[in-house]
């Protein structure tokens, strides 16, 4: 019984193939372990697990693509193990679009910024890896893989264009929004600093609420902050959070 079992087990790989296939998968695990490494270490919402699942789905979906149906075809290409003739991309080629769904999930739009794009664009990457890896290319995704990573380490650590820029969210609570909307331009010419995003709400007791979202090479310190609220007496209340 136990040796007919294994017999039906082995039927369409031997097992040196079968721990192949185990290998990539194991592999694809590791590769999307150190692309998810950097998204977590920036707190981003798709981090190791995400990446690592993508990227074991993928490569897992590729070998059902590439190796899936040998049954159905007349193993007389030992070589190829009964894969002779059939379309390895009836699969594969699902996984491409299919995961863009998951990617957009991890995008979001607030006010005239964008957040996650670069983490979407990242699952979509990591999905790539795991066909790789699923269809055998390992020294191709490792090197993808490690191209990736060091490109996205350098380009934070050495930002450039608009990367370079960070962000404040300004919130200031006001007496009078109509002098204060003069100083305040004024003030943002000086910094240097450009609104990606603001929202003013008027409330019933008089005051102004305004809630601006801004981009300047440096972030807006606390003494610049405190000197320009020193500067307004009409400024009752004001918070500056940096945006990583």
């Amino acid at each position: 019984m136990k040796e007919t079992l294994i017999a039906y087990m082995n039927c369409q790989f031997p097992l040196i193939q079968v721990l192949d296939f185990c290998g990539r998968l194991l592999l694809a695990c590791v590769l999307g372990a150190v692309i998810g490494l950097e998204r977590s270490k920036r707190f981003k919402e798709a981090g190791i697990r995400t990446h690592i699942i993508v990227c074991c789905g993928a490569a897992l979906m590729m070998l059902v693509s590439k190796y899936g149906f040998a049954d159905m075809i007349a193993a007389d290409g030992a070589e190829l193990y009964g894969t002779h003739g059939t379309d390895p991309a009836r699969v594969a080629a699902q996984v491409v679009s299919g995961i863009s769904f998951l990617g957009a999930g991890v995008i979001f739009k607030n006010g005239a910024s964008i957040k996650g794009l670069t983490t979407a664009a990242v699952l979509w990457f990591t999905a790539g890896v795991g066909l790789g890896v699923g269809a055998g290319m390992i020294w191709v995704s490792i090197v993808a893989t490690m191209f990736v990573f060091l490109v996205q380490i350098l380009l934070h650590r050495y930002a450039v264009g608009a990367d370079a820029y960070s962000g404040n969210r300004l919130q200031f609570t006001v007496k009078n929004g109509h002098d204060f909307n003069a100083a305040l331009t004024e003030q943002l010419e000086k910094w240097g600093a450009q609104i990606t995003d603001s929202k003013v709400n008027r409330r019933r007791d008089g005051t102004t609420e305004y809630e601006l979202t801004i981009r300047r090479r440096t972030e807006i310190s606390y003494d610049e902050m405190k000197s320009f609220m020193e500067s307004r007496p009409e400024i009752l209340s004001a918070s500056n959070s940096p945006m990583r």
